[in-house]
């Protein structure tokens, strides 16, 4: 799903902070984004705020899309935040995995772009990330 212009594929950084272990998910969303036409760039388990950023900065990335399955998702999307706000980087942050609807509003004031449950379809994950991206330009 190419685009026939020869405007350049959105890049996304994909990471799993911390120690959760967990990344069929992440695993499955980026063959989903991939096949949605974004360039994905997939730095796996255990990353640190500043692994996701050195990697957007090598690789001028338009997005960053962790996923939490272990319950951190207030502390680590804060961290992250701050890191992409510590930086200048100006990317979206898309958050996926097991969030309760109780934290949605709370992600969201944070700056979170975008929040992709589990069962989020291709097109979800593609459009929320084009969208973020196109809220920041």
């Amino acid at each position: 799903m190419s685009d026939t212009t020869n405007e350049k594929p959105l890049r996304i950084v994909l990471a799993k902070l911390g120690l959760d272990g967990h990344d069929r998910g992440l695993k499955v969303v980026a063959r989903m984004l991939r096949d949605g036409g974004l360039e994905v760039i997939y730095l796996g388990l255990r990353q640190t705020t500043d692994q996701v950023i050195a990697a957007v900065e090598q690789e001028d990335a338009d997005a960053i899309g962790i996923s939490m399955l272990n319950g951190g998702h207030l502390a680590l999307s804060q961290k992250m935040i701050n890191a992409i706000n510590e930086a200048e980087a100006g990317v979206p942050l898309i958050v996926g995995g097991i969030v309760p609807e109780a934290d949605v509003e709370k992600l969201n004031e944070m700056g979170v772009a975008a929040i992709l449950g589990p069962g989020s379809s291709s097109e979800d994950c593609v459009a929320s990330v084009r969208a973020a991206v196109a809220a920041l330009a």
